[in-house]
């Protein structure tokens, strides 16, 4: 879980049905007590779910939302895709289907934002900074949940630019154009290479940022800033 944005990811590793789904919604609860307020559930070792478990799930996600939170499905194969929308769980829940996720076509060089707007960040404006992010987010027609994540994604990326890299030198930015928003964070730390990040150690408390960052936003790009020492942070949302 990112002890920041209280999120997690919980695999489910076998049907959703009357065996297990207890077992699953003690998972849950222990989560959501624990204060996480975004779980997302992998069902890619999913193949089934029946009555209890669509019940279940139901029942979470309503205890999440009165808390604020939001609890979603990633992973599903299209045969559980047609069970949840035959009993309408996918209309009420976010479901992310596997290998659905298409390539964000890339904007033209010379395309200018409809708008666009940046501001520094510091280890105190923390909080002020997501939520202003998640304003300027949600007035580009991102449904709230949709913006819940982009929220999310953003305070992981101002997190780490704050934790690994000079706290004084991180600059947030939003820019809106007409088929995504994209949330931009830089730092001046000396930067790395995601592709050089060792897996993360199930039992370690830290390094699960960039792989939440990718599950919550439609695409996420690490490169170097391109002038000066740091990194920058990508995170794309279509509108449409």
């Amino acid at each position: 879980m990112a002890a920041m944005t209280h999120i997690a990811v919980l695999p489910v590793q076998t049907d959703l049905d009357v065996r297990t789904a207890d077992r699953v919604r003690d998972e849950i609860d222990q989560l959501i007590g624990a204060g996480c307020r975004r779980i997302i559930l992998n069902m890619a070792n999913t193949a089934f779910i029946d009555s209890l478990g669509m019940g279940m799930l139901f029942a979470e996600l309503r205890k999440m939302r009165a808390l604020g939170g939001l609890i979603s499905l990633t992973g599903v194969s299209p045969d559980l895709y047609r069970i949840l929308k035959i009993l309408r769980l996918a209309d009420v829940m976010p479901v992310s289907q596997q290998g659905l996720r298409d390539d964000i076509p890339a904007l033209p060089l010379d395309q200018p934002p409809l708008w666009h707007t940046s501001f520094p960040v510091s280890a105190e404006g923390l909080a002020p900074a997501r939520n202003r992010i998640a304003e300027l987010v949600s007035s580009v027609g991102l449904t709230a949940d949709e913006v819940f994540d982009m929220k999310l994604a953003a305070g992981e990326a101002l997190g780490n630019a704050i934790d690994h890299t000079c706290a004084q030198g991180v600059l947030a930015g939003v820019a809106a154009y007409a088929d995504r928003v994209i949330v931009e964070v830089s730092d001046c730390g000396e930067g790395f290479s995601p592709d050089a990040v060792a897996p993360v150690d199930p039992t370690s408390e830290r390094g699960r940022g960039i792989a939440l960052m990718r599950l919550l936003a439609d695409a996420v790009s690490i490169a170097p800033k391109p002038n000066g020492t740091g990194m920058v942070v990508r995170i794309v949302k279509l509108t449409h």
